[in-house]
């Protein structure tokens, strides 16, 4: 039964997503074996749909179908198209890989292609890898993957559990939706007492900006967007996750036996059960909870940002020049702007259309400043949300040379993908 009290309208899930949610004897977990090379297969599947039947999808198949655990350092990637469309992959949170960057660095591979790369893995973290970047002209929609550069060393936890939640649709413009958690309609998580979880929580939906509330357990943030954060506890269990967004979490699971918490998600009509996690009835883990974890290493990001001097960019989500849609986008296409390496860029996306956008900077993770340009929220991004009329202020050192990609897209299924990109030379 869902938690009816957990009920976001649209705009406040929006605001939520502009950044103001977010401010507020242990053994380690047993871990699939890591590699240093990786073939996929894009490849025709089905997704079952309940009493409805199955779904026609595309997967990114593996040798392994165990979620994708690497070390850091560099991965030998090998892309193989069987679809009846062409694909390029979406890395995303993986920044400094201009060979891999899509459109820009891989086009995007026609139906019996095959394309190879090396991807430097600089940071540890939950990644995802999306087919989705050519909007949809993909034919049929791509089911995304989870990629885990793991942690050295490891995050004591007893539990690493990767959440990857996917919308559905029976076919382009319906407007009924399913949500799957991992492929599956119903996804459960058992946990003993005083057991610690990480809950690796991934918004693979397209164009769906979506809410999250964990009931009866205390949800404390550890990363956003592959990148560490300064550890905060949710309001009430509530996260708030634009499309393609990722948070890192660890509960610790307290409840009595038996005790059943729902998992709710919320896309700004109505709440559902996605998931649940249920306390067992087995010896726990240990006598009392253990403190509060401390922040993850974030030794390859930079302490501060020096914003005086910094080159400003105005930058505008109008679907007009300089957006294009992907399949008109070249290599040589111009960049909206240029930038030095080691220079610090502050960017000014305004949103001036009628409905609200997604924005993506590819290559480097940036902080969102505050109204006054004198901070920034206490964690990094690569996507956030901008409703209509707004602007958000974000700043990045540009480390890596390069071109890199930007999106801009509508929440409605009916607009389409743009994008544009930005060079560090």
């Amino acid at each position: 039964m869902t938690n009816q009290v957990f009920s976001l309208s649209r705009r406040g899930l929006l605001a939520g997503l502009g950044g103001a949610a977010l401010a507020s004897g242990l053994r380690q977990p047993a871990m699939a074996r890591t590699a240093t090379s990786l073939t996929i297969r894009a490849r025709p599947g089905t997704l079952s749909a309940g009493p409805t039947g199955s779904l026609p999808i595309g997967t990114l198949e593996t040798a392994d179908p165990a979620p994708l655990r690497v070390a850091r350092g560099d991965l030998a990637v090998t892309l193989s198209n069987e679809l009846p469309a062409p694909i390029v992959l979406n890395w995303l949170g993986i920044d400094g890989a201009p060979i891999a960057e899509p459109l820009t660095g891989q086009p995007p591979i026609a139906p019996g292609g095959r394309a190879s790369f090396t991807l430097p893995l600089r940071r540890s973290g939950t990644f995802l890898i999306s087919g989705q970047i050519l909007g949809d002209s993909a034919a049929p929609p791509v089911a995304s993957r989870a990629l885990i550069v793991e942690d050295t060393p490891p995050v004591a936890v007893e539990r690493d559990e990767i959440l990857l939640i996917e919308q559905w649709r029976a076919k382009p413009g319906d407007t009924a939706v399913m949500y799957t958690v991992n492929g599956r309609t119903n996804f459960k998580l058992q946990a003993k007492g005083n057991e610690r979880l990480r809950l690796r929580i991934i918004n693979g939906c397209a164009r769906a900006p979506l809410g999250l509330k964990i009931e009866n357990h205390d949800v404390r943030v550890m990363a956003i967007d592959s990148a560490p954060a300064e550890p905060f506890t949710a309001r009430d269990g509530q996260l708030v996750l634009a499309p393609g967004t990722r948070i890192d979490a660890l509960i610790d699971a307290t409840r009595a036996p038996g005790t059943v918490s729902q998992i709710i998600l919320h896309d700004g009509s109505k709440p559902q059960s996605i998931a649940q996690i249920v306390m067992t009835n087995d010896t726990p883990a240990r006598a009392t909870p253990l403190p509060p974890a401390s922040a993850f290493s974030s030794e390859t990001l930079p302490a501060r940002l020096p914003l005086q001097g910094a080159q400003r960019v105005d930058l505008s989500l109008d679907p007009k020049t300089p957006w294009i849609a992907p399949a008109s986008f070249a290599a040589a296409t111009a960049p909206v702007f240029k930038v030095k390496p080691g220079r610090v860029v502050v960017m000014a996306v305004a949103n001036p259309g009628g409905g609200p956008m997604v924005f993506r900077l590819h290559g480097h993770h940036v902080r969102l400043l505050d109204k006054l340009d004198d901070g920034w929220k206490p964690f990094w991004l690569d996507t956030l949300m901008l409703d209509k009329g707004q602007t958000q202020r974000i700043a990045f050192l540009a480390e890596y040379p390069g071109r890199w990609l930007m999106e801009a897209t509508a929440l409605t299924s009916s607009a389409p993908n743009l994008v544009s990109c930005y060079a560090v030379e």
